[in-house]
C-alpha cells in the first residue's frame, strides 16, 4: 500500500513504535496461554481480550506514523499524528487492565508501560517535527 521512507528506519519514534509491538506480541502470547482456559463456571476470562488489543493497537503505530511522514497536507498529517496518540493511550489503558488479571504474564506490563512512557516522549518530540 505504501513504501517506508528510509529516513524512518533511523527514526528513534518509529524504531520505538517497532519495539512495543515486538513486545506486546510475546506479552499477549505469555498472557494468553494462562488466560485462553475457561473458568470452573464455563466463562472465559476478559481479559484475553485486551491481551489480543494491545497487539493490535501497537501494530498499528508504525504505519500510523508512516503515513503521517509521507502525507502532503498539514492537517491530515495531524490526523495521522492524533491517531497515533489516541492508539498510545489505549495501549497504556489495557496494560493498566492487564495488570489486575491472574496470570504470571502480568509481571512484564510494567516494562511494557515503562517502554510506552518513554514512546510519549518520542511522540512529542515527533509531532513537532510534523
Amino acid at each position: 500500500m505504501y513504501t517506508t521512507p528510509s529516513h524512518l528506519y533511523n527514526s528513534p519514534i518509529y524504531t520505538k513504535a517497532l519495539e512495543i509491538f515486538s513486545l506486546t506480541r510475546k506479552i499477549s502470547h505469555y498472557l494468553n496461554y494462562d488466560l485462553s482456559n475457561l473458568k470452573t463456571d464455563g466463562t472465559e476470562d476478559e481479559n484475553v481480550y485486551f491481551s489480543g488489543d494491545i497487539v493490535q493497537q501497537s501494530e498499528l503505530l508504525g504505519p500510523e506514523i508512516i503515513k503521517a511522514e509521507i502525507e502532503h497536507y498539514r492537517d491530515r498529517k495531524q490526523k495521522h499524528a492524533e491517531s497515533v496518540e489516541r492508539l498510545t493511550k489505549m495501549l497504556y489503558k489495557n496494560c493498566k487492565r492487564l495488570e489486575k488479571c491472574n496470570s504470571n504474564g502480568k509481571d512484564f506490563l510494567p516494562i511494557l508501560r515503562r517502554e510506552l512512557k518513554m514512546f510519549r516522549k518520542l511522540q512529542r518530540n515527533w509531532m513537532l517535527t510534523l
